[in-house]
């Protein structure tokens, strides 16, 4: 597969595509898993059903069960509340992604968040990353009925931007995410920020890449 020459649009996913913040993300799931579920998590279970997709979706991927309302969301708030005591001061956007951004808009090529987190953690990271000015298209978890790997994400991301998804490049870094863009229908460039390159391929990364270094050189 070979990546178009001039995307459409383009769709990235937040944590591990704008900034490299799994390690936060993962603590937390371990603090919280272990307080609210009595769950001892591996890193086996952090790689294959913790990354990717909604909190209530991972909590049954981990159980076997769906969490009744009341749980789902106190785990919610204890594990996104512990993410961003962990992640406070420490973001920082993935390399490349500025120059990136410019080339995209600098081309008129639109380009949109979607992502599973809600809308407190997206704040946040775009204040971090002071990114405020950008990423006025999003689909954030609570826009959608099926998270990742569903398609429905970036189906709905390709609608916000008017655009077929077949025409788009999304950019993932987790098994779950690489499945839903791929699902849609977009192309993807993975970042090897989380998963390992060839779970990537697999889940139908057209290729990998380890930052968003040389990316604005290749849109010219």
């Amino acid at each position: 597969m070979r990546l178009p020459a001039r995307p459409a649009g383009v769709l990235f996913d937040m944590d591990g595509v704008l900034t490299d913040n799994n390690v936060f993300h993962r603590q937390a799931w371990v603090e919280v898993a272990a307080e609210l579920l009595d769950l001892r998590l591996s890193e086996h279970d952090l790689d294959t059903k913790v990354d990717g997709g909604r909190n209530p979706e991972i909590i049954e991927r981990l159980t076997g069960r769906v969490p009744d309302a009341e749980l789902a969301q106190r785990f919610h708030d204890a594990k996104e509340g512990r993410y961003r005591d962990l992640a406070r001061g420490a973001l920082r956007e993935v390399q490349g992604l500025s120059g990136y951004l410019d080339a995209l808009e600098a081309r008129g090529i639109p380009y949109a968040l979607v992502t599973s987190a809600d809308r407190i953690n997206v704040e946040f990271g775009m204040e971090a990353l002071g990114f405020g000015h950008r990423f006025r298209t999003r689909v954030l978890g609570e826009d959608v009925s099926r998270g990742k790997p569903h398609p429905e994400p970036f189906l709905l991301g390709a609608e916000r931007l008017g655009l077929d998804p077949a025409l788009c490049l999304a950019h993932e870094d987790a098994v779950n995410g690489v499945k839903s863009a791929a699902g849609a229908g977009c192309t993807v460039v993975a970042l090897r920020t989380t998963a390992p390159e060839a779970a990537l391929l697999a889940a139908g990364a057209a290729l990998t890449a380890p930052d968003f270094s040389g990316w604005a050189g290749w849109l010219a």
